[in-house]
């Protein structure tokens, strides 16, 4: 009881002398720590750390009465996951998912209050951009060409672009979670440049580089042998076929003759 009256009179008493902001990404699964200005916190500051809109306790901090405490917020997300630093007062979320994104409210409670909000990003791990031949695009007319996708699943907060050396040539962003993309590229069969897909975000990058050699090859030549064995596939049963009813027609007139 003791410990609460003191608190609500320090709250009643302090003045808000300093309202900053920060912005700080991460990526999920890494540890990010969120730092208190001060190299080192004072006896009797009162320190507490929020989180979200509902500014929910999930740190404080009381030296002078020995009170270091983490809490899980309401719905248990950051069970396990917070330490906080007993020199520094710094708070530190570990494990950190999309789930822990948001606004962190600092308070640092003495004669006078200051408080500083941290806006943290959390970004998922990127795949490696996929390269495929796109033969369904390519005219039976075009010799020259060779066209291609470049192609990530469940992806979010991204940008997916090819590159012709250090040079963009296009690129296309999107802000959903979980969505796929695909990105065109057209080359010559015999072009000897140095192309590239690249996929990224604020804080990384995958990228994964063209072989023309190795993955363009004309697809009308393709298409042409595949049509030719059918046709005769198709040629051979239909003379099988008329094979089989010229030995039927023969087959009758034979029994016929010895009837007659």
């Amino acid at each position: 009881m003791m410990f609460h009256t003191l608190v609500f009179c320090c709250l009643c008493c302090c003045h808000l002398v300093g309202v900053f902001s920060e912005s700080v990404s991460v990526m999920e699964g890494d540890s990010v720590t969120l730092n208190i200005d001060d190299t080192q916190i004072r006896e009797d500051d009162y320190i507490l750390w929020k989180f979200g809109a509902e500014k929910s306790i999930i740190a404080q901090i009381r030296r002078d009465f020995g009170v270091f405490n983490t809490f899980n917020g309401p719905d248990e997300r950051f069970r396990d996951r917070l330490k906080l630093d007993k020199q520094t007062g710094s708070l530190t979320i570990t494990n950190i998912t999309t789930q822990h994104a948001g606004d962190y409210k600092l308070e640092i409670h003495r004669a006078k209050l200051s408080s500083k909000t941290f806006s943290v990003s959390v970004y998922a791990r990127l795949p490696v951009p996929n390269i495929t031949r796109d033969c369904s695009s390519s005219s039976s007319s075009s010799q020259q060409n060779c066209s291609l996708l470049c192609s990530v699943v469940n992806v979010g907060h991204v940008t997916l672009s090819w590159y012709k050396g250090n040079s963009l040539l296009s690129s296309i962003s999107v802000s959903d979670l979980s969505i796929s993309l695909s990105l065109p590229l057209e080359v010559e069969y015999q072009d000897k440049n140095s192309y590239s897909c690249v996929l990224n975000n604020p804080i990384s990058n995958q990228t994964t580089h063209l072989n023309i050699t190795q993955l363009c090859q004309p697809c009308a030549e393709v298409q042409c042998c595949d049509t030719v064995e059918a046709v005769m596939r198709l040629v051979v049963t239909a003379l099988m076929g008329v094979a089989a009813a010229a030995a039927a027609v023969l087959l009758l007139n034979d029994v016929r003759s010895s009837r007659g």
